[in-house]
Formats: structure tokens, sequence, C-alpha cells
């Protein structure tokens, strides 16, 4: 057996930057194991000692400069180390990298047939790009099955069983050799290079290929450009992304009693008004005539979104999507269509709901054997589905399934893919031929935006493969009021799938109560991060409790450092790679204020910060704040809430 490691370099969190172009600027950041993929390393380590006889290589894509970073996977235990390293590669987009990284593992030998005893290991994301596209687009170029946010991994009767982290619970799968997984980081911890082990490192080859020798063209790398090859997404324009909060109210006293009563002071009065200088109005755009427009679309026309089903029910993410879905479709051609798909048993009762909400076609598929999500038959089926409605658009929540689905979809359509989009929008691509001069439009396009690089930034992105795909951000969109007197086109469809794309196995689904959807609903919620870790965040699960005594609509919610630790779950993850809220208040405990987290509550009307350090960013992003002790603070705080405090919210008993 071989267990291939899949690891990226990337720049400290703290020291990312994004020049002027919209690509990553690394000259002057400092570098290091993507934390992902360290935990992806220790999973390939950890069947290694299951399998003493498997070889464990690592592979990577990027500069020279990577070495470093594959010389310490080989520190770790790794026995060979590859790296695909060439200058026609920069700027490409994760279809791509999937595309670049998938040949150079067929250029070693493997993915020639489906009897091949090897394992793709990876990390579930990198830091610098947040998308958990390659994983997904790796395991299609190869033509094997896959298994993403993997907690624990182990093999029973030659096959991996497989923990799978998804909204409110975990799945058990079985997947068959070969396989790719990508691992969270609430897996077995990292071990570290031993002495022996960093001088066998020194000794060893680090082999690097070119896209030549891994028999590679230039078509689908690089920066992509309309007409004329690359990538098939581009970033075609950035903004900074600039905040419009106040400065924080700071509670003043001498011991925990008087901050909070502070607070509940403060509160009252009300927080602080940001000093709005009038803006001149913007001019509008004027479109050049003169200009040659190209519709690249051709004939492919509507919207294509997905129907997620949890429990019986479609998930409200995939109701959200519905809102830009129509939004979209009303600003293309009179008579663009939105549909919708939704696969499952017994799942075409929910068509009228979907209708209802915005869907004006709902294509059903239903098969007993697709009660639950399955990324190969999904996959398989939208790839049909597509084929022959040819949309323009299509649109998935970023759930943990749409995270892996839309990107196996993007590979069998050749079509790039926008992760966690916060708008979407029609537009147009104004590009200049270098070579003839000549600057034509390309419209109507899709303008995919999502905050990127430590949310300061809001890039925009655009495809010039049909359909365009992008996945939007949980919470992030209101979903449509409902509208039963809408009338809908219900259609049956009957895919063509082979027993090969049911080779792998769902043991066991676990979901759980509240999470993901009381976030969504909560008038008020209680955040906890590291600073919470003393009691497992038990005061914040009891400050959301007391309020819920009170009659008000409280959740509790984590940061992602509590989830990679274990101590909450996903489905209570808020930030840029978790869910985004929007309640009316949002009271961040022990939480430092890391961009990653604040984009996913931003939004929120009202914030409290309480933390011990002063000079956390949190502060930065709050209306009202406490300096202070978790442990002294928080249960004071409780006693308020029994006393009747609600944070201005009014509950009727």
């Amino acid at each position: 057996m071989t267990i291939i490691s899949l690891m990226k370099q990337v720049p400290l969190p703290s020291e990312m930057r994004m020049g002027d172009d919209g690509l990553m600027d690394r000259t002057k950041a400092k570098s290091i194991i993507n934390v992902d993929c360290q935990y992806g390393l220790e999973a390939g380590l950890q069947i290694k000692s299951e399998y003493p006889d498997a070889k464990l290589i690592v592979c990577s894509m990027g500069p020279p400069s990577f070495t470093e970073s594959l010389e310490n996977a080989l520190a770790m235990g790794y026995d060979e180390a590859y790296l695909l390293s060439d200058r026609r590669l920069g700027g490409s987009d994760t279809y791509a990298t999937g595309l670049a990284i998938s040949h150079m593992l067929k250029h070693l030998g493997f993915g020639k047939g489906q009897d091949e005893d090897f394992i793709i290991v990876a990390g579930r994301q990198t830091s610098d790009g947040d998308t958990a596209h390659v994983p997904s687009q790796v395991a299609e170029f190869m033509g094997i099955p896959q298994g993403t946010f993997i907690e624990t991994a182990d093999f029973v009767d030659g096959r991996v069983h497989a923990k799978r982290i998804i909204e409110g619970g975990y799945q058990m799968m079985s997947l068959p050799l070969p396989c790719a997984m990508s691992f969270t980081p609430t897996g077995i911890d990292p071990r570290r290079a031993t002495l022996s082990g960093a001088v066998k490192a020194r000794k060893a080859e680090i082999k690097m290929f070119s896209i030549d020798d891994v028999d590679l063209g230039t078509e689908l790398i690089g920066i992509g450009v309309p007409g004329e090859g690359g990538s098939p997404t581009i970033v075609s324009k950035v903004a900074t992304i600039k905040s419009e909060r106040a400065p924080a109210k700071i509670a003043e006293g001498h011991n925990e009693v008087e901050l909070v009563d502070s607070l509940l002071a403060q509160m009252k009065e009300g927080k602080n008004t940001l000093e709005v200088k009038e803006k001149k109005a913007k001019k509008a755009k004027k479109t050049d005539d003169t200009l040659k427009r190209i519709d690249f679309r051709k004939g492919a026309s509507g919207i294509l979104t997905w129907a997620e089903v949890v429990k019986g029910e479609i998930s409200r993410p995939s109701l959200e999507l519905l809102t830009p879905a129509r939004d979209l479709a009303n600003s293309l051609e009179e008579g663009t269509t939105v549909t919708t798909l939704i696969i499952g048993k017994n799942v075409g009762a929910l068509a009228k709901e979907l209708i209802a909400h915005g869907a004006d076609e709902v294509i059903v598929v239903e098969d007993d054997r697709l009660e639950e999500y399955r990324i190969l038959p999904f996959s398989e089926i939208f790839a049909q589905v597509i084929k022959e409605r040819n949309p323009e658009i299509a649109l998935f929540a970023a759930t943990t399934a749409g995270r892996e689905l839309a990107p196996r979809i993007g590979v069998k359509t050749d079509s790039g893919v926008t992760a966690d989009c916060t708008q979407l929008l029609i537009g147009e691509h104004k590009h200049r031929n270098k070579e003839t001069k000549e600057q034509v439009i390309y419209a109507p396009i899709l303008e995919s935006r999502r905050p990127t690089y430590g949310e300061s930034k809001l890039a925009t992105i655009i495809g010039f493969v049909c359909p365009q795909i992008s996945t939007a951000r949980a919470g992030t969109f209101e979903v449509p009021a409902r509208d039963d007197s809408r009338e809908g086109k219900i259609t049956p469809f009957t895919p063509t799938l082979d027993e090969s794309e049911f080779v792998s196995e769902i043991i066991e689904t676990v979901i759980g109560e509240g999470g993901m959807q009381g976030l969504f609903e909560a008038d008020i919620i209680v955040a906890g991060g590291r600073g919470t870790t003393s009691d497992g965040m038990q005061m914040v699960k009891d400050l959301a409790e007391a309020l819920k005594e009170q009659g008000v609509k409280a959740e509790w919610a984590a940061s992602r450092v509590m989830v990679d630790e274990g101590v909450s779950e996903y489905a209570r993850q808020i930030g840029q790679t978790g869910k985004t809220v929007r309640p009316k208040v949002y009271v961040a405990i022990g939480i430092s204020g890391a961009v990653q987290h604040i984009a996913g509550m931003k939004e929120s009307d009202t914030i409290v910060a309480i933390n011990n350090n002063v000079k956390e960013t949190i502060f930065s992003n709050a209306d009202f704040a406490i300096v202070g002790d978790y442990a002294d603070v928080v249960p004071v705080l409780i006693e308020k809430v029994k006393a009747g405090f609600t944070f201005g919210i009014e509950v009727n008993k």
C-alpha cells in the first residue's frame, strides 16, 4: 500500500497580504505547513502504523521554497517527497491545482487502475484560500471515491471506516481502496519531527517536476485569460472591506460586579454612534457601446440550485440559495428560470415547498439508495442534469456536503468554482487582448464575491465556462418569503447510475438537536472562544440557557479553535469556514476577534465582547465591552439574567 499525503506550505495567517492584482503576495511572509495539512500528514502516519509495510510519500505544488516543508514531512517519518514546481502554474485556481496534482500522481504511477492499494490524505482546506476544493477535485480527476471533513479513519476488513463531521453531528463511512480523504484539525494531533528524522530528511532527495515532466499542458493552468485558456476562474477585482461600527463602550468598575452593572447601564443608554460623512453620489458607469460585446455562454441559460435534504427536510441554507437565484434570474434575460434539483428517497413531496420559496421548476430524483447524501451518485446525477439542461449558473450552499459536491461537479463540467460567496451579481468584464490590443466586454457574467485573505478584501471571481459554479455561505442570504400560490413545474428525472457510484457506504449518521437551525433563528447568540476552555465552555452554555429560561430565543456557539479542539461540534462554528449569523445581540466571550471569526458575526445588530486582554481585536468590532476574566464576569452576568436582564431583548412571558 502507498499512502500519499498532499501538503501545502502557506504564509502565516497573521502575515498574509493580498497584492493589487488580487493574488497572494508571499514575498514578506514567513511560511509554515498549512495547519490542516499537518493533520493530514499525521493521518498518513497513523495508517502506516496499521500497515508497517506501506510506503509514505508526500506531494506538493508550489515554488522551490516549498522544499522546506517537504523536509519537515520527511523528518516526521515520510519516505519520499515530490514537488511540482513551474512558473507557468502561477495564479492557478483550485481547478487547475487539482488538475496539476493529479497529473503528478499519475506520472508517479497512481490512478492507472481501480484495483490499486493507495490512499490520498490531505488537510480539510488551506488557510490562504479556505475553499476546501482541492481534495474533491483531485479525487474526481483521479476517478476515485472520497471522504471529506474526516476526523478519524481506521481499517476494517480491507476498507477504510472514517468518521466524517457534518452539520449537527457526524457520519460513519466505509470507503474502498483507492480513495481520498481530507482531515479536520479535530483528529489526532500532529507529531513533532524527531532528531533522527531530521538527520534523515537532510540526506533525502526531494524530487522536483515541471509541468513538462508530468505531461501537463498550459491550456487549463495559470492565470485564466478569456478566450485564450488558463484557469477557468480569475480574480477580476479586489476591494478593501472597511468596518462601519462605532468605537465600543468599555464597562468601568473595580470588580466584576461593578463591571457588569456598568455594562447594563451602558446598554440601557445605547451604543455609540459613528459620525457619517455625507458621501458624494457616484456617477453611474456608462457602458461603452463602441466595444464589442461577447456572450461566452454558448447557449447556456437558466440557474440551477441544489436542495439538500437533512432528516427529511430541506436544509435552510438550500432555501436561502433561492434568494440570490431569483435576483440573478431577474437580472438576466426575460424568461430566465430558476430550477432546483432535489435528490433522495420519497422527496417529491418537498417540491411544492421549493416552488413556494421561488423555484420555477423542481427536478426530482427519487431512489431508495439515495436516502442519504452520497458524493459519487449525487455528483454524477448533477453532471447528467447539467448536460441535459445546460444551465449558465449552478449554486450550492457552502455546507459540508456542498463544499465537496460543487468542486467535484466542477471537474466533471470543466468549470471553475468560487467558494463561500457573500454576494452574487450579474455584471460584465472588460478584457484587452495583449497581442491585438483589442478591447471587448464579456457579458452577462456572474460576479461571485467572497471575503478573502483574512476578510480584509472582497474579491470578485468570474469564470468563462458554463455552468458558472459558486457556493454561498450559510446564513448570508435570507430565506425567500413563502408564497403557496406560486405555480411551478415538477419534473421527475431518472439518471443512469452504475454500481461503481455506490462503492462508498454510509454506516451510520448521527445528528443532534439544535445548533445549526437555532443559530439562524436566535435573537441572542452567546459564543465562546479560546478564553473559555477552563470549563469547556460550560458557563457560555449556562448563560444561553439562562436567557432561554427568561423567554429569549438564545443559542450558544463557538469559534473555530473550539471546534478544532473538539470542545464544540462543527454545526455551532461561527466564522469564515462556519456559519454567518445576524442575531439582535452577539455576546463574544473569550474570543480574540480573528478576522475569520468576525466575518461570521459582524452583521449582528449589537455585539458585546468579554475578554481579559484589552488589546484583542474583538474590542474593535464590538458595541459594548467588558475587560475581565471569563470565570469572574460570566457568573455575575448569569445572575443578572436570572434576575431579568435580557440584553435589551423584549420577551413576552
